[in-house]
């Protein structure tokens, strides 16, 4: 009989730090998406709010601090923390994710550079502020990527967590290698 463990996605990969850059791994708790049925938008957003205090985000944003909702695309979005209340039910369809996503956590000085060298998108405070949030690419992967105080909160397919950690760590290390040089 084979002897299972539990490991998370990025186990024995991360933590990593390159100068006063830190990559770690998030522990994110339950994550359900949830993609809410045709007019029912309002009443979800109801009962989102009596059961875990979080409204529906607009387009690109994310409500909550410990239990979160990140916009996911059109109609969906990732409930982070808690297990989601059985009101949510008759309003949208609830998916565990739990086991199907990386959850990273890139923190410092200098981590929108790093990801300006792997991301397609515009990372400036100014247009991509804290709590705004992104289904893009990084590198050859899609990711939700998500300002934080302090840095960016990356989501991937937990198939990917290595090749995830690797081109961090890579574009880590140049950003440091540039910033010193």
């Amino acid at each position: 009989m084979a002897d299972l463990t539990a490991v998370t996605p990025c186990d024995g990969l991360l933590p990593i730090t390159r100068g006063d850059l830190t990559l770690t791994e998030g522990t994110p708790g339950w994550m359900t998406l949830i993609a809410v049925y045709k007019r029912q938008k309002v009443a979800l957003s109801e009962a989102l709010r009596a059961a875990h205090g979080l409204r529906w985000p607009d387009p690109g944003q994310v409500s909550g601090t410990d239990a979160r909702l990140i916009w996911f695309g059109m109609g969906q979005a990732m409930l982070l923390g808690p297990v989601p209340a059985d009101a949510l039910k008759p309003h949208a369809a609830l998916t565990d994710q739990s086991d199907g996503w990386a959850l990273v956590e890139l923190r410092g000085p200098g981590a929108s550079d790093v990801l300006a060298r792997l991301v397609p998108i515009d990372l400036r405070a100014s247009v991509f502020g804290e709590a705004q949030t992104a289904r893009t690419m990084l590198g050859h992967m899609n990711v939700s990527l998500t300002a934080v105080q302090g840095g960016y909160d990356i989501l991937a397919f937990r198939s990917m967590a290595k090749t995830l950690v690797h081109d961090l760590d890579t574009a880590m290390s140049l950003w440091i290698a540039r910033s010193q040089g």
